[in-house]
């Protein structure tokens, strides 16, 4: 943990730098090795790529380029500066409505440490370390634990706040009391504090957990169907949930109790019915009952078919635009208009740029393409087909890491986006697996 927390420190302090450096005013260059007795050794082309930004404007459009070296023009209300001329220090990212809680330097916040002990951190100086100050004697973390943007990260034996409590058993000890009958640390759906798990609450009310038990075994979220709004009503309303596991009342069965044993088909045939060529009955976005799939949530023209197999969601990016504009969507396809691409119609045939444009675009800060997971096209990563899971700007984000609910990224009511689901209208929870729209 700790040399995860220090590698991020390490990250911001290597981001401040080359801020600093790629921003040297140019004015300052008083000789090139380009030069010889006052003559520009280099052809036209070669200076004019050195002083080319990556979308093909010379000196950022606001200098002039001589022998391979941007001279920046004075503007009102004050100058651009930087090899190509990219940097102005009114231009900074917002972060909470501010533009840094630091001092603006060419695009990148430096943070105002006026005591020298480092305290304020972070990409818009958002962090500040002072407190995970001990208040009796001013150490970091009590001196027994690293921080991070504020948050003490305690060693071993030690907990609080500040680190300020030590542990009465031995390290192993308390992983001992941790670990739970499937050999994991608190099921891995808690954090073990001195022997004891804390469980995570995903109960958006805050008013109890749904995660329980002294190992946090006990997961109540298995008792609610995928598309059942977030209620008590556990089991289908057909039985009682006990650490997870549905106890059907008379007359019901199933894993969730959906199942009506007055239903003329046996549940293995129900289900088998209801899930086509599906792993999952309704193909997920449904609820089963006696073969017979409702999609969910009805009303939602979008999901549709007798299995519910079409989703025509799966066509809209994040901002609910239907195949980037370039096409339609046809069972949860888009099928391109001429001259486009790509699984939302968003890569264009053709480009105008030049391959070496191109490549400089998909680029990562390490001067990796593409994170080395996809290929380039017109400045824009493809990443591979083949692994399902690689998304992002550039590739570089794991959708695996989204979390699941009945065995579906994101229940199937939301976009994974790198590594977070990003929830549809009418969902929410970490998985979007809780229905806060409508009743139906």
């Amino acid at each position: 943990m700790w040399y995860f927390k220090q590698t991020q420190v390490a990250a911001h302090l290597i981001l401040h730098l080359r801020s600093f450096q790629s921003c040297i005013t140019t004015d300052l260059l008083f000789f090139s090795p380009s030069q010889v007795g006052g003559v520009c050794k280099l052809s036209t082309e070669s200076s004019l790529r050195r002083c080319r930004t990556p979308d093909g404007k010379i000196c950022s459009g606001r200098g002039k380029c001589d022998c391979g070296i941007c001279f920046c023009e004075a503007t009102d209300p004050g100058k651009f500066y930087g090899p190509r001329c990219e940097c102005h220090d009114w231009v900074c990212a917002t972060h909470n409505g501010k533009t840094c809680n630091g001092t603006c330097h060419c695009g990148s916040c430096m943070c105002d440490n006026e005591d020298n002990r480092g305290l304020v951190t972070g990409r818009f100086c958002e962090c500040d370390d002072s407190e995970c100050l001990d208040e009796d004697t001013g150490e970091v973390c009590g001196g027994h634990g690293q921080c991070y943007c504020g948050n003490c990260y305690c060693a071993a034996g030690w907990h609080g706040d500040k680190c300020e409590f030590q542990c009465d058993i031995s390290p192993w000890e308390s992983k001992r009391r941790c670990t739970s009958p499937d050999g994991k640390i608190c099921s891995n759906r808690g954090t073990c504090v001195c022997g004891e798990c804390n469980c995570y609450d995903v109960d958006p009310s805050g008013d109890w957990g749904d995660i329980h038990g002294d190992t946090c075994e006990c997961d109540e979220r298995n008792c609610h169907a995928t598309y059942d709004r977030y209620t008590d009503d556990f089991c289908s309303g057909h039985g009682q949930c006990n650490c997870g596991r549905c106890d059907c009342k008379e007359g019901w069965a199933g894993k969730k109790c959906e199942h009506p044993l007055s239903c003329s088909l046996s549940l293995e045939s129900s289900v088998k019915k209801c899930r086509g060529t599906s792993n999952l009955p309704c193909f997920g976005r449904g609820q089963c009952q006696c073969g017979q799939c409702t999609c969910h949530p009805p009303g939602d023209s979008r999901v549709h078919g007798k299995n519910c197999e079409c989703d025509d969601r799966q066509c809209e990016d994040i901002g609910g635009e239907v195949c980037g504009g370039h096409g339609y969507c046809s069972c949860g396809r888009c099928i391109c208009e001429e001259g486009w691409f790509g699984k939302l119609c968003q890569f264009p045939r053709s480009c105008d740029m030049s391959d070496a444009q191109s490549k400089e675009l998909c680029e990562t800060s390490d001067g990796v393409m593409c994170s080395g997971k996809g290929s380039c096209h017109c400045g824009q990563c493809i990443c591979s087909p083949q692994d399902w899971w690689v998304s992002g700007e550039y590739c570089e984000c794991d959708d695996r890491e989204c979390d699941k609910h009945d065995g579906l990224i994101c229940t199937g009511n939301g976009l994974c986006n790198c590594g977070n689901c990003e929830c549809w209208d009418g969902w929410t929870g970490n998985a979007c697996e809780i229905w806060v729209g409508a009743e139906y």
